[in-house]
């Protein structure tokens, strides 16, 4: 082989590598704009908010409390509506036990709010769901604002539950939204959350959901109608 065409084979190599070194560049260049992308998609909090259609309920409703406030069985249901565990307690369990219970007059069920999930990430967006729901309570909509809060508790993370999702949530429900907002953003209910954080802890509750009958605590969701059956019987 001739040194001419030895440098000319040489120079085709390096143009060759020079190709793939680019087209690497290029292509690595794209990789880390995409997920630079997808991290900011996922950094960016939540715009839709699920609304739900309001369930009836044949009871008497009285801002946190349902039922009959006479009734010889009183459950006191305390959640956090970050929670988890509490999610999956209110869309299994609390539907039935409303139904069955509380529907035919047997007991008294009333809802208070035990603040666990702020303290794990150092926000204070479970608190401000509480403060909104106390809110939509002034206006006769606990309940549903409640399940609408739990319907939009995809995962426990705070971006989900905003200042800005908590007024479309009330909105969904067609409040009246300057009696809301107003509401909101004075923190009205400050102190009612606190006393119930306070009464839950004076029950040496450490986590959520924790629900008493007539006072006791029950260990399990699937023991609850049954302790309440023989509470109902003076058991």
């Amino acid at each position: 082989m001739g040194k001419r065409q030895e440098i000319r084979q040489r120079r085709q190599r390096e143009r060759t590598r020079n190709r793939i070194l680019v087209i690497l560049l290029v292509a690595a260049g794209a990789l880390l704009i995409a997920l630079f992308f997808i991290w900011l998609m996922e950094k960016k909090p939540q715009t839709t908010v699920i609304s739900i259609t309001p369930k009836a309920i044949n009871a008497k409703v009285d801002g946190l409390h349902l039922g009959d406030p006479n009734a010889q069985v009183k459950v006191d249901v305390y959640e956090d509506f970050r929670c988890s565990y509490c999610k999956y307690y209110t869309q299994n369990f609390e539907t039935q036990i409303i139904q069955t219970y509380v529907e035919t007059g047997k007991i008294y069920y009333t809802f208070h709010s035990f603040i666990v999930v702020d303290g794990n990430d150092g926000t204070d967006a479970s608190y401000r769901s509480a403060n909104a729901a106390m809110c939509a309570a002034e206006q006769g909509y606990f309940w549903d604002y409640h399940d609408t809060l739990f319907a939009n508790q995809v995962t426990e993370d705070a971006s989900l539950f905003t200042d800005e999702r908590l007024v479309i949530m009330a909105q969904n429900l067609n409040l009246d939204m300057t009696t809301f907002n107003q509401c909101f953003q004075e923190d009205r209910y400050a102190s009612d959350i606190r006393n119930d954080i306070s009464q839950g802890q004076s029950l040496s509750i450490t986590g959520t959901p924790s629900i008493f009958v007539n006072g006791t605590l029950i260990q399990s969701f699937d023991q609850l109608s049954t302790v309440i059956d023989a509470a109902l019987a003076g058991k």
